[in-house]
């Protein structure tokens, strides 16, 4: 049956192999996907959220997020330390790339405040402050007071009128705030 169809059996046209089929499908999926693409996603938004990569966090920050009822409502920066990746001299390289983006994300979304939410046992904060700065939940939440406020304090400078939200996020999803 080279020439039927794999899933019914009808005939198939010649030179309608396998190869041809994923290609049409593909074609299909790129034209439906078009008018997606071609919408920017520009408009009034809540905020900017800044968040650690650390694939422990990825579902407890989204349920936060969620809870508050921003699904949707926020653009999202996603980098290793979250706040420290602004603030730390170890991570100064990475800095230009949250300004940038944040002014974009403010062009774009005409944002009003940025969340920042960083979490306990953050290899990125031991990698910039030394482990001493994590050698107790005490020591580690005065480090983390240290540097989101010296975030607020950038934000402040930079984007006097956006509103900054602080806090800490245990691995159980608890979320402490830290202004």
């Amino acid at each position: 049956m080279a020439d039927a169809c794999f899933c019914c059996g009808a005939p198939r046209a010649a030179n309608f192999d396998r190869r041809r089929f994923l290609q049409a499908a593909s074609v299909a999926g790129l034209t439906s996907a078009v008018p997606l693409a071609a919408s920017p996603a520009e408009g009034r938004y809540e905020a900017m959220l800044l968040s650690c990569i650390d694939p422990r966090m990825v579902a407890p920050v989204y349920k936060y997020m969620d809870g508050r009822g921003l699904t949707g409502a926020y653009s999202q920066f996603v980098i290793a330390g979250a706040g420290a990746a602004v603030v730390a001299a170890k991570f100064k390289a990475w800095w230009p790339a949250f300004w940038d983006n944040l002014a974009v994300s403010n062009e774009l979304h005409t944002i009003n405040r940025v969340i920042v939410i960083d979490h306990r046992d953050c290899g990125a904060i031991k990698l910039a402050y030394g482990a001493a700065s994590m050698a107790t939940p005490e020591a580690e939440t005065k480090t983390h007071r240290m540097i989101l406020a010296e975030f607020r304090e950038a934000l402040a400078k930079r984007h006097p009128h956006l509103k900054a939200e602080t806090g800490l996020m245990a691995l159980d999803g608890s979320f402490e705030p830290l202004a």
